[in-house]
């Protein structure tokens, strides 16, 4: 019979050390994700500050902006567009709302995360004023109008006619909470 200990010990390290590439790899995939999709305009992520507004509207043309929103589970408000469908001229500054509303007995923080369909219509879709740039406290049982200011930007490919403004609502009370005690704690 052969001993076969050193032939275990070589395979164990392979294994552990593929574990940790594979674990590596893992991390790495979502900074890279993120330049890929932004190199190749597919990412749906639209501004995350105020863009200028300096452009120039094209009547000769509509598009279609619907706007779609959602609440992430365990965010105990309702958080709707106050209009679904809306038809603008590109380079037309536009302004509507979202209606956010608290339903539990508590204080909440909640921040939105746009997405824009398709993908590629993300780089044409500019927000100069946003709820979205925000976190949104609400008191208990209360309600808010969230002001959304956009434009589409002229450029926009003539084979895109529909936009798609998709905001998800998350509840980031805790975290805040949190951080605020740790910024206490450290002064």
């Amino acid at each position: 019979m052969t001993d076969s200990r050193p032939d275990n010990r070589k395979l164990v390290r392979l294994l552990l050390l593929g574990a940790v590439a594979m674990f590596g790899f893992g991390f790495a995939l979502v900074p890279l994700y993120d330049v890929l999709c932004q190199q190749l305009g597919i990412n749906g992520k639209t501004n995350t500050s105020a863009a200028t507004y300096s452009a120039q509207v094209d009547n000769s043309r509509l598009v279609t902006v619907e706007f779609i929103s959602q609440v992430a589970k365990g965010m105990p408000w309702e958080f709707k567009p106050e209009v679904t469908r809306i038809k603008v001229h590109p380079g037309q500054l536009t302004h509507t709302r979202f209606l956010a509303r608290n339903l539990s007995h508590q204080y909440k923080i909640g921040q939105a995360i746009p997405s824009v369909s398709p993908g590629q219509g993300a780089a044409y879709f500019n927000k100069t004023e946003c709820f979205c740039f925000n976190q949104q406290p609400l008191a208990a049982d209360a309600s808010a109008e969230l002001p959304l200011v956009f434009y589409v930007d002229p450029d926009l490919p003539d084979s895109i006619s529909t936009l798609t403004l998709s905001y998800t609502l998350y509840d980031i009370t805790d975290r805040q909470i949190s951080d605020a005690l740790e910024q206490g704690a450290a002064k």
